[in-house]
């Protein structure tokens, strides 16, 4: 059978290797069984995760300045959940 050889960083592997349900599965089988979630994202949650982001790589492309502003609007409005179909019909 085909392989390909892929690069984790530490915490997705820690998150792989203990989805495992026996030292005798695969990381294959791990991946196989998984259910990909197509959760509904939210201007916070969105915000959250560029700024883990930008922790990560500093050189990211978005300034300080327009993280604080997404920031201060999204303490201000409601949260209001959008999923990728909804973005599709705008």
């Amino acid at each position: 059978m085909a392989t390909k050889t892929i690069t984790l960083e530490i915490d997705a592997y820690e998150m792989l290797r203990s989805a495992k349900r026996s030292d005798r599965e695969s990381f294959s089988e791990v991946v196989r069984r998984a259910r990909w979630d197509d959760a509904a994202s939210t201007g916070p949650g969105v915000l959250a995760r560029l700024l883990k982001l930008r922790r990560r790589h500093p050189e990211s492309f978005l300034s300080d300045d327009v993280l604080d502003r997404m920031e201060d609007r999204a303490r201000t409005r409601p949260a209001r959940a959008v999923t990728v179909a909804d973005a599709d019909r705008s």
